[in-house]
């Protein structure tokens, strides 16, 4: 085959999420946003599913459709963007629980879909997403005759432990939840590993689930396989690639691998990252192009099928250091013309 191969390694995702859960002593929902964080949401889900998750986490309300027809009607689907102008028959049929984001939205879903499951979510200091504090208070006498499900809130320095907004976020939501009665939620992934006091009645991990940082101990999920498309030899002094960046010091055997940035391999890892056969490390050469990127394989012997550039020597956060980016950017591009291989559950 022409096209990568990306084997997405469910048991992993699931070990993950066992390990993530045993570190707390409540409930543990999983995040599937992004389709999984680019892993795909329904076989990532179904799996979470079977080994014992009961509520998800998604971003949009069409995320929470995809994932009820997958699932059907046991487990909780949460909406993070909450009840949005024209979801409400999404919201209704389905049985999505949105987490109501303003004063607005808490309006718009009672009115129209009274006795109807939603959760709460109060911004403590993240300006991103929720309720002001003060804002929550003048309306909390209310909301809370509804019955929400959930209240929570987001952290946002959870992936450095000594960020002192990790405890001023945590006082404010103690402060404004204590004593409603409601279960509450605060921690995502980071979260989880500031310890029991951010854990509160649910965790929400996403990326540790997908075996990112800042989860150190997760088990490797991915491995993306790139196909050799052609060897050639380059002579002292030729140049590989666009605008000429790297000229060969000595001679020099180059292989083309077919992926590229439209792939998720993003430009900026042109001359600062590798690939690998086997065991052996193999520099990229020149830059990283649309559909195709260039390496120097001068030292191995023989001519690769494939170059591997996610494996266990290799992780996501490794290219994404690479890059000058995060993680969660090289795991929600991984494209879509790599065939995807799901091993497991």
């Amino acid at each position: 085959m022409s096209t990568a191969h990306l084997t997405i390694d469910l048991d992993a995702i699931v070990a993950n999420w066992r390990s993530l859960d045993s570190a707390t002593d409540c409930e543990t929902a999983a995040v599937v946003k992004a389709d999984g964080y680019g892993l795909g949401a329904v076989r990532v889900a179904k799996a979470l599913a079977k080994a014992g998750a009961r509520r998800f986490f998604v971003a949009a309300a069409e995320e929470g459709a995809q994932l009820r027809e997958a699932l059907g009607h046991g487990p909780e689907i949460n909406i993070l963007s909450g009840h949005m102008s024209g979801d409400t028959d999404m919201i209704g049929d389905l049985n999505l629980t949105p987490m109501l984001n303003s004063v607005d939205q808490l309006t718009r879903h009672v009115e129209a879909l009274p006795n109807t499951r939603f959760g709460i979510q109060i911004d403590t200091g993240m300006n991103r997403l929720g309720m002001e504090p003060s804002e929550w208070a003048a309306i909390a006498p209310i909301a809370v005759r509804q019955r929400p499900t959930l209240i929570m809130s987001h952290l946002a320095c959870a992936d450095e432990p000594n960020h002192s907004a990790n405890q001023e976020q945590l006082k404010v939501f103690k402060e404004i939840t204590e004593g409603l009665g409601i279960r509450r939620s605060l921690a995502a992934t980071g979260g989880i590993l500031l310890g029991k006091e951010y854990h509160f009645d649910l965790t929400r991990p996403g990326v540790g689930l997908y075996g990112g940082d800042p989860f150190g101990n997760a088990k490797p999920v991915v491995q993306l396989d790139l196909p050799v498309v052609q060897i050639r030899d380059v002579a002292v002094g030729e140049s590989v690639g666009y605008g000429y960046s790297w000229t060969a010091e000595e001679p020099s055997r180059i292989a083309t691998v077919a992926a590229g940035y439209a792939d998720g391999l993003i430009r900026a890892m042109s001359g600062n990252t590798r690939l690998f056969h086997e065991d052996i490390a193999c520099p990229i050469v020149g830059r990283v192009s649309m559909d195709l990127i260039t390496v120097d394989v001068t030292h191995i012997k023989g001519n690769p099928r494939y170059l591997t550039i996610l494996n266990d020597q290799q992780s996501v956060d490794d290219l994404a250091a690479d890059a000058g980016t995060i993680g969660y950017e090289i795991l929600t591009s991984l494209g879509a013309r790599y065939s995807r291989r799901y091993m497991g559950l």
